[in-house]
């Protein structure tokens, strides 16, 4: 029997969607990459100028990731490989930009995780790391970004925002400078006072005690800006 020709519509015009997504996705985490490892050149360029003992790093974890460390903190940028679609309910999806083409809600994303540097230095497999961003890329290039404070509340304009050098340059430098502001707290005293044998002969320092910025406190408390 014949396949429907709807249904083979369906299949094509979605894959090809999905496609040229995936590619402007793509695109945009080579740009997020070039730029991020650039800002970290130019960073240990002034730490010469500076003689300051601090650690600038740009590591490539593959096609999909790679990392930037800047002092304490780690950045940490993942693409993901599937394209994904804003529900309903979203806020995003009430714009005239999305009701007057719905396939402009389909989008790649890219991560952004914020992780202390020591954590991976000093292997804490316990340690706990946030996701302060991720950013939604369409097939036209125009980006969202649902995050924290700067990133959250500077990139939210779905059918204006356009990927280009310096809006990327802008998001990375902002994920930073909140990276940075978002300062280690001491966890609560009650948490860390009973420590077992095993825990001490298991390397306490590196191992058991879990470390995060907020750790006993509501991350949630800092202003989420969701559009």
């Amino acid at each position: 029997m014949e396949m429907k020709k709807e249904l083979c519509d369906l299949i094509f015009s979605k894959g090809e969607l999905k496609h040229d997504i995936y590619y402007s996705t793509i695109e945009t985490f080579e740009l997020f990459r070039t730029i991020a490892k650039d800002i970290i050149a130019q960073l240990k360029e002034r730490n010469k100028q500076t003689e300051k003992d601090m650690r600038f790093d740009f590591i490539d974890r593959g096609d999909f990731e790679f990392e930037i460390r800047f002092a304490s903190d780690t950045l940490v940028f993942m693409m993901h490989t599937n394209v994904f679609e804003f529900s309903r309910n979203h806020e995003v999806m009430k714009s005239p930009y999305i009701r007057e083409n719905p396939e402009r809600s389909y989008c790649g994303v890219i991560h952004i995780y914020n992780f202390l540097t020591d954590s991976f230095l000093y292997q804490r497999d316990n340690d706990l790391g946030y996701l302060i961003g991720r950013v939604f890329i369409n097939k036209e290039k125009h980006y969202f970004i649902e995050g924290k404070r700067e990133l959250g509340m500077l990139y939210n304009n779905f059918n204006t925002s356009l990927i280009t050098n310096e809006s990327v340059q802008n998001i990375v430098e902002s994920a930073i400078e909140y990276t940075t502001n978002f300062d280690l707290l001491t966890p609560p005293y009650d948490e860390i006072k009973v420590v077992s044998v095993g825990e001490m002969r298991n390397n306490f320092d590196k191992k058991s005690l879990v470390t995060a910025k907020r750790l006993g406190f509501r991350f949630q408390a800092d202003t989420d800006v969701q559009h």
